[in-house]
């Protein structure tokens, strides 16, 4: 319902015919290893019920076609590594579902079974040689698998805006070099969010300098989103963006790939998504 409704939304602003489109294939097992541990994935497909939903937590239900989902969903980010590497486009937007960003090497949580953004990662490094990259999460909510994946790990720069306080509650006190942790309290907006990312991320953005950005790119820290008490506008995204834009033009040839993760409201999402592509496609955007 969500990919439906950014569809429909990217149709009627001419923005999706403005973008070359391609199908994904679904990621192998070598390649979710390279971030999941082996007994982990096996485990999650032993509890792939035949019929129904299988509760892995109060949040994350798998069902019959789960891990089939989940498994194009990470293959699409695998894809828009290759295309993006391979000179084969400037930048990729990956509408996918489901989300990925909570998933950690040996636990699915948050709606998340793999973690679309750091398989797209490993696969940067190993695929194409990438030796330092940037992951930047701005959903409401801390990419807490994407930290327990590759905290310590000096090849990959890992920022986080999320709501403080809040879920999942985990890596909250933490100290890793290669970690950028940027809390907001409940009802932050614009300024604040700005302000923040401005002062916590772009010192380590240019100390890193990135041969290649990632994005998760969640929605849900818009002001009308159910799920959280963040108060960003649509004009949010589209600066976050352009400035994560800048720095993938300064370090990294322009090389970036963004992976959608939350956002569920279906009348605001579909128009955060269209001000993050209006940025990708280097557009003036009007509010």
């Amino acid at each position: 319902m969500r990919l439906e409704a950014i569809r429909a939304r990217l149709m009627l602003s001419g923005l999706l015919q403005q973008t070359m489109q391609s199908e994904a294939t679904p990621a192998s097992l070598h390649e979710l290893e390279r971030v999941h541990a082996p007994d982990y994935l096996s485990s999650l497909a032993l509890q792939r019920p035949q019929s129904g939903l299988q509760e892995l937590d109060t949040d994350t239900r798998i069902g019959p076609h789960s891990l089939n989902a989940a498994a194009l969903a990470a293959g699409a980010a695998i894809k828009g590594v290759d295309l993006v590497c391979g000179n084969r486009a400037d930048n990729v937007f990956c509408a996918v579902r489901p989300p990925g960003h909570h998933a950690e090497r040996e636990l699915a949580m948050g709606f998340c079974f793999y973690n679309n953004v750091a398989v797209a990662a490993a696969h940067a490094r190993e695929a194409h040689g990438i030796e330092r990259l940037a992951i930047l999460d701005f959903d409401v909510h801390q990419g807490n698998g994407t930290l327990d994946i590759f905290r310590g790990d000096p090849a990959v720069l890992v920022c986080s805006s999320y709501q403080q306080a809040f879920y999942p509650w985990r890596y909250l006190h933490g100290e890793w070099p290669n970690v950028v942790n940027t809390p907001l309290a409940a009802g932050d907006g614009s300024r604040a969010f700005r302000h923040a990312v401005e002062r916590d991320w772009l010192p380590a953005l240019e100390r890193h300098k990135p041969q290649l950005i990632l994005l998760s790119s969640g929605f849900d820290a818009h002001r009308d989103d159910p799920l959280g008490q963040l108060a960003l506008d649509h004009d949010d995204f589209y600066w976050i963006t352009t400035l994560a834009m800048d720095v993938a033009r300064r370090h990294a040839g322009g090389k970036l790939v963004s992976i959608l993760e939350g956002g569920y409201h279906l009348k605001t999402l579909p128009l955060s998504v269209e001000a993050h592509l209006t940025a990708l496609l280097g557009h003036p955007y009007r509010s």
